[in-house]
């Protein structure tokens, strides 16, 4: 057996980290038989996906099939469930690993500037274009493109992405010419885009041919049998980045971070350990346990539109009133200006005189 299955076996109240030296030594990966590692997905150049719950398997599977294909992927998950490392795995396992590998993220971009950024502008092409630039689609030729948050996308800009996947080619701004390109595309959401072809808010052919292949992500709550493994495998990397002398983990600690259910998944995970290793003064990990205690308290119950106005009302307060834009309520939640504007009627947040919000 395995020394990272064996923890808990060996000592009942400590699970032993017996991996930290060959980690300070030099080796990157969780290599067990009870964490996935890149070898097992597909070579050494893969991204680290840990686990070994029956939904992660089920989600490697599917990469393993639709990885040889040129198809177009549509990775669905909440925020932190790893899409980018799922897009990655997917790139590095197809022929197309040689290529480049290049990533956008949609609702990072302004809207004014991401046909630029996509597709590249000649000199003189608007103000400010004082030089040529190559667009993301023109960068990832021969490899593939990573449209991440795609629920952002502008409204105005989806019948051009939907031209380029189509027929593979387009023309940089302020230029006649066509470029002719050879990319697969694959897409990241978290939002229901299927509700948002329902308002009007994504184009249901561009839909269509982004989901050719579509992939769920499981939430870290669905998978928690995972959640030791993770533990393990990001305390040894903060412990070893950091030169602490952490040589074993407390079983408390590990059942409380088994029994959180995570809303941030495993980014959340991930920064909480972060913070657990700094603030740890013992060889053994005990955390901040009172940060997930205090989480994992029941209140009084409510109904789910309840919760809704409330969350979307401590937004707006937050935000001053400001709904759009990269700081606004909308894009704190997640979700189109629209979309936001929509629930606030809906939730009886907004009127139709109603003018505190912008």
């Amino acid at each position: 057996m395995s020394t990272q299955a064996s923890w808990a076996t060996e000592v009942p109240a400590v699970i032993h980290n017996g991996s930290f030296g060959e980690r300070a030594a030099g080796q990157h990966a969780v290599l067990t038989k009870d964490a996935l590692d890149n070898n097992e997905l597909c070579d050494s150049r893969s991204p680290c996906i840990v686990g070994n719950s029956d939904a992660l398997r089920r989600v490697l599977g599917m990469v393993r099939i639709v990885a040889p294909t040129d198809a177009t992927v549509l990775i669905n998950g909440e925020t932190g469930t790893g899409k980018e490392l799922i897009a990655e795995a997917i790139h590095n396992c197809s022929a197309r690993s040689k290529g480049p590998f290049v990533k956008v993220n949609c609702a990072a971009i302004p809207a004014g500037l991401l046909e630029s950024e996509m597709f590249g502008h000649e000199r003189g092409a608007f103000t400010g274009a004082v030089a040529r630039s190559i667009g993301r689609f023109e960068r990832a030729n021969g490899g593939t493109l990573f449209l991440d948050e795609i629920g952002d996308l502008p409204l105005e800009l989806q019948p051009k992405i939907l031209r380029v996947i189509q027929e593979r080619q387009f023309e940089r701004l302020g230029s006649a010419a066509t470029i002719r390109i050879d990319v697969r595309v694959i897409c990241a959401t978290h939002q229901n885009l299927v509700e948002m072809i329902d308002e009007g808010e994504f184009r249901a052919d561009l839909f269509y041919r982004l989901s050719v292949f579509p992939i769920e992500l499981p939430p870290l709550r669905d998978r928690p049998l995972d959640i030791r493994f993770l533990v393990h495998h990001f305390v040894t990397e903060y412990a070893c980045r950091m030169q602490k002398p952490i040589t074993a983990i407390s079983e408390q600690f590990i059942a409380a971070c088994t029994h959180h259910s995570w809303p941030g998944n495993v980014r959340e995970l991930q920064n909480f350990i972060e913070r657990s290793v700094i603030l740890s003064k013992s060889p053994v990990l005990n955390g901040s346990l009172s940060d997930l205690t205090c989480a994992v308290k029941t209140s009084e119950p409510v109904t789910l539109e309840d919760a809704e106005r409330s969350h979307i009302l401590l937004t707006l307060r937050q935000t001053e009133g400001l709904v759009g834009g990269p700081n606004g309520a909308a894009a704190r939640l997640g979700l189109c200006r629209t979309t936001l504007i929509s629930k606030m009627k809906r939730l009886g947040i907004l009127t139709a005189k109603d003018q505190r919000f912008k």
